[in-house]
Protein backbone atom coordinates (compact mmCIF):
# COMPACT_ATOMS: atom_id res chain seq x y z
CA UNK A 1 0.00 0.00 0.00
CA UNK A 2 1.01 3.53 -0.54
CA UNK A 3 1.08 6.13 1.31
CA UNK A 4 -0.92 9.20 0.77
CA UNK A 5 1.95 11.39 -0.37
CA UNK A 6 2.72 8.61 -3.17
CA UNK A 7 -0.67 8.22 -3.69
CA UNK A 8 -0.75 12.06 -4.32
CA UNK A 9 2.35 11.65 -6.58
CA UNK A 10 0.40 9.05 -8.66
CA UNK A 11 -2.82 10.92 -9.25
CA UNK A 12 -0.74 14.19 -10.37
CA UNK A 13 0.94 12.26 -13.09
CA UNK A 14 -2.00 11.07 -13.96
CA UNK A 15 -3.40 14.39 -14.24
CA UNK A 16 -1.06 15.59 -16.25
CA UNK A 17 -2.04 13.53 -18.69
CA UNK A 18 -5.45 15.46 -19.42
CA UNK A 19 -2.79 18.12 -20.88
CA UNK A 20 -2.12 16.04 -23.73
CA UNK A 21 -5.30 13.83 -24.36
CA UNK A 22 -8.86 14.18 -24.92
CA UNK A 23 -11.21 13.17 -22.16
CA UNK A 24 -11.97 10.02 -24.22
CA UNK A 25 -8.56 8.80 -24.12
CA UNK A 26 -8.03 9.71 -20.53
CA UNK A 27 -10.33 6.61 -20.27
CA UNK A 28 -7.69 4.63 -22.00
CA UNK A 29 -4.56 6.71 -20.47
CA UNK A 30 -6.27 5.20 -16.98
CA UNK A 31 -6.61 2.01 -17.68
CA UNK A 32 -2.80 1.79 -19.07
CA UNK A 33 -1.62 4.35 -16.33
CA UNK A 34 -2.67 1.90 -13.70
CA UNK A 35 -1.85 -1.54 -15.56
CA UNK A 36 1.37 -0.94 -17.26
CA UNK A 37 3.13 2.43 -15.64
CA UNK A 38 6.47 1.36 -13.76
CA UNK A 39 5.17 0.98 -10.66
CA UNK A 40 2.90 -2.29 -8.98
CA UNK A 41 -0.68 -1.05 -7.95
CA UNK A 42 -2.34 -2.70 -5.61
CA UNK A 43 -5.93 -2.78 -6.28
CA UNK A 44 -7.22 -0.93 -3.95
CA UNK A 45 -4.27 2.09 -4.69
CA UNK A 46 -5.28 2.22 -8.44
CA UNK A 47 -9.07 2.53 -7.17
CA UNK A 48 -7.97 5.54 -5.01
CA UNK A 49 -6.09 6.96 -8.02
CA UNK A 50 -8.22 6.69 -10.37
CA UNK A 51 -11.26 7.62 -8.88
CA UNK A 52 -9.57 10.90 -7.08
CA UNK A 53 -8.20 11.54 -10.66
CA UNK A 54 -11.86 11.21 -12.25
CA UNK A 55 -13.01 13.23 -9.29
CA UNK A 56 -10.78 16.32 -10.05
CA UNK A 57 -11.56 15.81 -13.86
CA UNK A 58 -15.00 16.37 -13.75
CA UNK A 59 -14.45 19.87 -11.98
CA UNK A 60 -11.68 21.09 -14.18
CA UNK A 61 -13.96 23.59 -15.40
CA UNK A 62 -14.88 24.70 -11.94
CA UNK A 63 -11.14 24.41 -10.46
CA UNK A 64 -9.25 26.20 -13.40
CA UNK A 65 -12.12 29.07 -13.11
CA UNK A 66 -11.16 29.43 -9.59
CA UNK A 67 -7.71 29.63 -10.34
CA UNK A 68 -8.07 32.22 -13.18
CA UNK A 69 -10.51 34.54 -10.56
CA UNK A 70 -7.40 34.20 -7.60
CA UNK A 71 -4.32 34.94 -9.58
CA UNK A 72 -4.64 38.28 -11.64
CA UNK A 73 -2.58 38.24 -14.95
CA UNK A 74 -1.68 34.57 -14.64
CA UNK A 75 -4.64 32.92 -16.39
CA UNK A 76 -4.32 28.70 -16.60
CA UNK A 77 -3.48 29.05 -20.15
CA UNK A 78 -0.43 30.95 -19.48
CA UNK A 79 0.69 28.39 -16.29
CA UNK A 80 3.59 25.81 -17.22
CA UNK A 81 2.04 22.54 -17.34
CA UNK A 82 3.68 20.65 -14.38
CA UNK A 83 2.57 23.94 -12.25
CA UNK A 84 -1.14 24.14 -13.27
CA UNK A 85 -1.81 20.59 -12.98
CA UNK A 86 0.04 20.43 -9.24
CA UNK A 87 -2.31 23.29 -8.14
CA UNK A 88 -5.31 21.94 -9.84
CA UNK A 89 -4.59 19.09 -7.99
CA UNK A 90 -4.26 21.38 -4.89
CA UNK A 91 -7.18 23.02 -5.21
CA UNK A 92 -9.10 19.97 -5.60
CA UNK A 93 -8.23 19.25 -2.09
CA UNK A 94 -9.03 22.28 -0.86
CA UNK A 95 -12.25 22.85 -2.04
CA UNK A 96 -13.51 19.86 -2.15
CA UNK A 97 -11.95 16.96 -0.36
CA UNK A 98 -12.45 17.13 3.60
CA UNK A 99 -10.45 15.08 4.11
CA UNK A 100 -7.38 16.83 3.27
CA UNK A 101 -6.64 19.65 5.59
CA UNK A 102 -5.79 23.47 3.01
CA UNK A 103 -1.80 23.35 4.96
CA UNK A 104 -1.63 19.67 4.05
CA UNK A 105 -2.57 20.32 0.34
CA UNK A 106 -0.65 23.07 -0.10
CA UNK A 107 2.44 21.80 1.69
CA UNK A 108 2.42 18.50 -0.49
CA UNK A 109 1.89 20.85 -4.01
CA UNK A 110 5.12 22.58 -3.21
CA UNK A 111 6.59 19.33 -2.62
CA UNK A 112 5.61 18.16 -5.99
CA UNK A 113 6.73 21.87 -7.07
CA UNK A 114 9.98 20.85 -6.25
CA UNK A 115 10.00 17.08 -7.18
CA UNK A 116 8.84 18.05 -10.68
CA UNK A 117 8.80 21.54 -11.39
CA UNK A 118 11.51 24.12 -12.27
CA UNK A 119 13.22 26.38 -10.16
CA UNK A 120 10.34 28.62 -9.80
CA UNK A 121 8.41 26.08 -9.24
CA UNK A 122 7.66 25.82 -5.61
CA UNK A 123 7.28 29.70 -4.96
CA UNK A 124 5.13 30.02 -7.90
CA UNK A 125 2.95 27.17 -6.81
CA UNK A 126 3.13 27.94 -3.32
CA UNK A 127 2.18 31.96 -3.91
CA UNK A 128 -1.06 30.71 -6.04
CA UNK A 129 -2.10 28.41 -3.65
CA UNK A 130 -1.75 31.10 -0.76
CA UNK A 131 -4.80 33.09 -2.51
CA UNK A 132 -6.91 29.59 -1.91
CA UNK A 133 -6.00 29.76 2.07
CA UNK A 134 -7.15 33.20 2.56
Amino acid sequence: MMNRSELREQVFKLLFRVEFNTMDEMFEQEELFTTTGDKEFTKADADYIREKYENIAKKLPEIDAAINEKTSGWDTGRMAKVDLTIIRLAVYEIKYDESVPTGVAINEAVELAKMFGQDGSPAFVNGVLAKFAE
